[in-house]
């Protein structure tokens, strides 16, 4: 494995701890700052709006620059964001801090992803791509219930003090490991807009939105959902927290392999278990052992669709992928802000604390339906260059 995957989860570690802490940490915050848990849950919307806002600036603005010196100045400016959260005194003030981190994560990502592929054979990009988002799930696995654990003993900006000494970490591995020659391919600014033309690109792009908006329209409430519906005590929100995790390594490298044999098809079917298990989520809530199974299974589902939503953005861009990697990430994170604002819309029209899981559902489907479009729409693609010119395209893959 060369050391630049290394390099690269270690930096998504220490992202994704500062992205999905805060749900742990959602009652703790809006006690402190005496607001509500939807508008404490904004915190999460604000992190992604931030990260849409965010991606293709610097992706761009990083295209030409050598890559190790773009990711670690990406990582200095998640550093002074999570700075400012841990010092913040109000809600205005954590907002902005939780913004400020935000704007590093796309393009972060994109030029990271771009990178993790080019390091492998091609036959081995997607699970390229899967070791380095494995820093996500490792972070749902150990930084989120270590940092909420720390959050309720300590008080939650000790949490963000935490992250911070993680993020100059990162940066130490960044330097260290990311090769000098990394340099980007210097893409003009035309050639990497170019994709964004193209209605497949768009097609995928939405599909990243919806279907991982599914996902953070249940987990964003998952401690009050545990807590005020299943039952659990307060602290055992830690130990769901590690049981999702979990869920999601296993559904990280799982997609990776799939999105590498079947690109298309996998994707489709986990769309629809993901549609599935939100709505089976919405009734086993009532009870523990069903709450805690479901969520696992969450988790596994949610996140094998990761490397293949990234893995097609990447494919339909073509040649220009830079910038196309990281709107896709600003995907997932528009898909995290919808998905967590639907939920407190769910929640505020006194539906309860479970119903998250049917607007997650409904998003879900509506990805699973552009999906399908996307993948009929470009195998019409190939099935006409094929016939246009047999001898460069002698077979069309289902």
């Amino acid at each position: 494995m060369p050391l630049a995957l290394l390099a690269l989860a270690i930096s998504a570690f220490g992202i994704g701890t500062t992205e999905f802490v805060i749900m742990g940490l959602l009652p703790e915050v809006a006690t402190d700052l005496h607001v509500s848990i939807p508008v404490a849950g904004s915190l999460v919307s604000g992190y992604a709006l931030g990260v849409v806002a965010g991606a293709p600036v610097l992706a761009l603005a990083a295209s030409r620059v050598n890559r190790r010196h773009a990711l670690a100045g990406l990582m200095l400016l998640f550093v002074a964001g999570n700075l400012l959260c841990a010092v913040a005194s109000n809600y205005p003030m954590l907002m902005t801090g939780r913004v400020v981190a935000a704007l590093c994560h796309g393009a972060f990502f994109g030029i990271g992803s771009v990178l993790a592929a080019d390091l492998v054979a091609p036959h081995r990009r997607a699970s390229a791509i899967a070791l380095m988002f494995s820093g996500l799930t490792l972070a749902n696995v150990l930084g989120v219930p270590l940092g909420t654990a720390l959050g309720q003993r300590f008080g939650w900006r000790s949490t963000f003090w935490a992250v911070t000494a993680i993020g100059v970490v990162s940066l130490v591995g960044l330097l260290l490991f990311v090769p000098a020659d990394a340099v980007s391919r210097r893409e003009t600014v035309r050639a990497q807009l170019a994709p964004l033309r193209r209605v497949e690109v768009w097609l995928a792009l939405a599909t990243t939105v919806l279907g991982f908006g599914g996902l953070f329209a249940s987990f964003t409430y998952v401690a009050p959902m545990m807590t005020e519906i299943a039952g659990f005590a307060p602290g055992t929100v830690t130990w769901l927290l590690v049981l999702f995790g979990a869920g999601l390594c296993i559904g990280n490298a799982a997609g990776g392999r799939l999105a590498d044999r079947f690109p298309a098809r996998s994707l489709l079917v986990l769309l629809a278990l993901l549609c599935g298990v939100l709505l089976a989520y919405r009734f086993t809530v009532a009870s523990q052992a069903g709450a805690a199974v479901t969520l696992f299974l969450l988790g596994v589902v949610g996140f094998a669709t990761v490397p293949g939503l990234q893995m097609r953005v990447i494919a339909e861009a073509g040649g220009a992928t830079t910038l196309a990697a990281a709107v896709n990430i600003a995907a997932f994170n528009l898909g995290n802000a919808v998905g967590a604002y639907l939920g407190g819309v769910v929640i505020d029209a006194r539906l309860g604390y479970a119903a998250p899981n049917l607007a997650g559902a409904a998003l879900a489907a509506g990805g699973l339906i552009l999906c399908a479009v996307g993948i009929q729409r470009g195998t019409r693609r190939a099935v006409r260059a094929a016939a246009a010119d047999p001898a460069a395209h002698p077979t069309v893959a289902a």
